[in-house]
């Protein structure tokens, strides 16, 4: 009999160890994640000033979407949460918009070489900030989810496993894109 309870109490500490472990790997994976998306979120801040001065060369009095890029680029660059980089992001992605669209009205801006580069290599960091923001979001998604479900959220509790805040899109990026001809 006593065998027989030393064998639960084993099986009970592997089965705790495991959802230890399991919890902590996940918590790895979400720190690696959100630094990938550091990486790349830095990548497009170095990016931008570049893209600027190209613009500005052409349309120098487009002085309020030059202001706007800078104010919106460092906002993003000071935030530290998911939830305030996602927002910083946000407002720095449509004020990016703004100076495409200002490019737009400049036919010999976009025929320059300079300016077609920069673009094409934001367009990729958005691209690979955009696989950086579904991986990120998935572990989160594991990770919460393990932490709210029995019995490993008694474990989570009792070694201060906390929720993580997705990276999520402004809402107006979530909107059809109205195309009119």
């Amino acid at each position: 009999m006593a065998w027989i309870f030393l064998g639960v109490l084993i099986l009970i500490a592997f089965l705790l160890i495991g959802m230890y472990n399991s919890l902590v790997q996940l918590r790895v994976r979400c720190d690696n994640s959100w630094s990938d998306i550091d990486v790349q979120l830095k990548r497009r801040h170095d990016l931008i000033p570049n893209l600027v001065e190209t613009v500005k060369g052409y349309a120098a009095h487009e002085k309020g979407t030059f202001e706007n890029i800078a104010k919106f680029r460092s906002m993003a660059m000071q935030a530290t949460t998911p939830g305030d980089k996602a927002a910083a992001e946000n407002q720095l992605t449509g004020a990016l918009k703004s100076l495409f669209a200002v490019a737009e009205n400049y036919p010999e801006l976009k025929a320059s070489e300079e300016f077609t580069q920069l673009q094409g290599s934001l367009s990729q960091t958005e691209d690979t900030i955009q696989n950086a923001r579904r991986y990120y979001n998935a572990v989160v998604r594991d990770l919460n989810t393990k932490i709210q479900s029995f019995p490993t959220n008694l474990i989570a509790g009792m070694f201060g496993f906390q929720q993580r805040q997705f990276f999520e899109v402004a809402a107006a990026d979530r909107e059809p894109v109205a195309v009119k001809f």
